[in-house]
């Protein structure tokens, strides 16, 4: 489904991402690890882009997306959960919701909606309130809510557990693989790499702007290398 081929990204002098291949098979949770700075978001906001690559290319769905703007990328069936969140807080959460929309015929925002709220039960009971009011779980939630609301064939998620207390950090992978078992494909981008590899078909592991590890979600939890450098162990 997605087919990242050799990219290269620089901000300024800096060469944040040096030859990253990598791909994703529909149907699958795919996660890449990895430290602070090893380059994870800004793969994912390459693919969304909102950066560019100076080589290579990004097919999604056989298609070079490279250069293509990102409302257009959403268009193409892929949505992103930005790190952090990033629910408009002066908004409802119902018109937070809306916004996720703005690609879909109005004929399917109210049907979209119902969806959403079926899948977050909270969110529907905090339908009027304002987003900047919610919890950090809570906005989480309604942060994936909105990328679900664009009926994304490939779903995102960049650091979905961060800051989050332990109980709704398991809420979260829960959620993460209903909705894999529902048709969505995941690209999930992690730092409780212990987590990610257990729900994940496959992984890749990045460091300083490379990726230095492969294998399936078992294998990587496996590697001395990895559990060393990742799960404390």
């Amino acid at each position: 489904m997605l087919k990242v081929n050799d990219i290269n990204v620089y901000y300024g002098a800096i060469h944040a991402i040096k030859d990253i291949s990598f791909e994703v098979n529909d149907g699958e949770i795919v996660t890449l690890i990895g430290a602070n700075g090893a380059g994870k978001t800004t793969t994912l906001q390459t693919i969304s882009g909102l950066l560019h690559t100076r080589t290579g290319s990004i097919e999604f769905m056989d298609k070079n997306i490279v250069g293509v703007p990102p409302h257009k990328v959403v268009l193409h069936g892929l949505a992103q959960v930005p790190e952090g969140r990033r629910v408009f807080l002066q908004m409802t959460v119902e018109e937070n919701l809306q916004m996720g929309a703005f690609t879909r015929p109005n004929s399917e925002i109210e049907p979209g909606i119902a969806d959403v709220y079926q899948r977050f039960p909270r969110l529907k009971e905090r339908r009027k309130q304002i987003a900047g009011t919610l919890s950090g779980g809570e906005q989480q939630m309604l942060a994936m809510g909105r990328a679900l609301m664009s009926k994304p064939k490939l779903l995102m998620l960049d650091e979905p557990s961060m800051g989050l207390a332990p109980i709704l950090v398991e809420q979260i992978f829960d959620i993460i693989q209903e909705l894999n078992r529902a048709g969505v494909t995941i690209l999930l981008v992690e730092q409780n790499a212990q987590m990610a590899l257990s729900i994940a078909h496959r992984g890749y592991v990045l460091e300083t702007g490379k990726i230095v590890a492969t294998g399936t979600g078992e294998e990587l939890l496996e590697d001395e290398a990895v559990k060393k450098a990742y799960l404390g162990g």
